[in-house]
């Protein structure tokens, strides 16, 4: 909805709803496509919850004419429609901080959504960044009901230098302090190239980060 534009989107459709029902046409055709072809597994990609960690992010949002206490419901319910029309699917969100050629675009801490969005939206996976002090505490996990699992980014895709093992091991082990270790897992915060040009990574330090990731996890989990 943060892409409807008055003046400009109004030339094709007549106001914000009729905008979003066509979006979620479209998303349910996609997912029905990838459906088809075989996945019962669909990841979506959502900065747009994101910008609501930061009085920037809701200044942005509210520039455009968007009631920021209103918005976040609005799009839970939009996506929760699109997940509903695939029972059998899998469901995973993964809130994006943004990731284009090592840089972020947003800062702050889940705690402004994380009640409302991990409660009221209907994924079995939620993938939260937070390879960064700019993620903030572990703290609203708390929130996360017990039918989901938290993905801990952790291992950062924005810097070649590898995370050391025994550090990533404390951080789970702290994020566990609010949600049982058994509802955790890892992975890498993002892609390695979320845009075109990638990250500035090599070929090396991304092969690394996955082997790190798979070698936590087994100690871990195993």
């Amino acid at each position: 909805s943060v892409l409807y534009v008055p003046g400009v989107s109004d030339t094709a459709y007549p106001d914000r709803d009729v905008y979003m029902a066509d979006a979620l046409r479209l998303m349910r055709e996609v997912v029905a496509g990838v459906v088809a072809a075989g996945s019962n597994y669909i990841q979506l990609d959502s900065p747009r919850y994101t910008h609501l960690v930061s009085e920037e992010g809701q200044a942005n949002l509210r520039r455009v004419g968007l009631d920021t206490t209103t918005w976040l419901g609005q799009m839970i319910a939009f996506d929760n429609a699109l997940i509903r029309s695939f029972p059998e699917v899998t469901f995973a969100v993964h809130l994006c901080r943004g990731n284009h050629r090592s840089m972020w675009s947003v800062e702050g801490g889940y705690d402004a959504i994380a009640e409302q969005l991990f409660n009221d939206l209907a994924v079995d996976r939620i993938l939260a960044e937070y390879d960064s002090p700019r993620a903030g505490t572990f703290a609203p996990l708390r929130f996360v009901p017990a039918d989901k699992t938290v993905v801990l980014g952790l291992i950062t895709t924005k810097e070649p230098e590898l995370e050391d093992a025994t550090q990533i091991k404390a951080r789970i082990d702290e994020a566990a302090t609010f949600i049982p270790l058994e509802r955790l897992a890892l992975s890498p915060q993002c892609g390695f190239a979320s845009t075109l040009p990638g990250n500035l990574v090599t070929y090396a330090d991304q092969k690394a980060k996955l082997e790190l990731v798979g070698r936590v996890a087994h100690e871990v989990w195993a």
